[in-house]
């Protein structure tokens, strides 16, 4: 089965802190994802407590709607951008 690859320690709290930031709820955030109806809500909630790791589309998905550089999320050694959203645009 070989070893499962580490977790990042700090990738749900930075979550939560993007949509808090963002001024969003729950269900809000996935809609301005544009992913309502492929993603269900109450998965943030999970990826926000740890419970649950996302999919590389969703942490994109969150980069983008956060205007942030993917490894911002997802480096433990980056802290996020002190204002949100940053200025990083997705071309899509």
């Amino acid at each position: 089965m070989g070893n499962p690859r580490p977790r990042q320690r700090r990738l749900a709290k930075k979550l939560l802190e993007i949509r808090r930031a963002l001024g969003y709820s729950q269900i809000q955030l996935v809609k301005q994802m544009g992913v309502d109806g492929i993603l269900a809500y109450h998965r943030i909630s999970e990826y926000e407590s740890g419970r649950r790791e996302p999919a590389l589309w969703v942490l994109l998905a969150y980069g983008s709607l956060a205007g942030i550089h993917l490894e911002d999320i997802v480096d433990d050694n980056r802290d996020l951008p002190e204002k949100l959203p940053g200025k990083v645009k997705y071309s899509v």
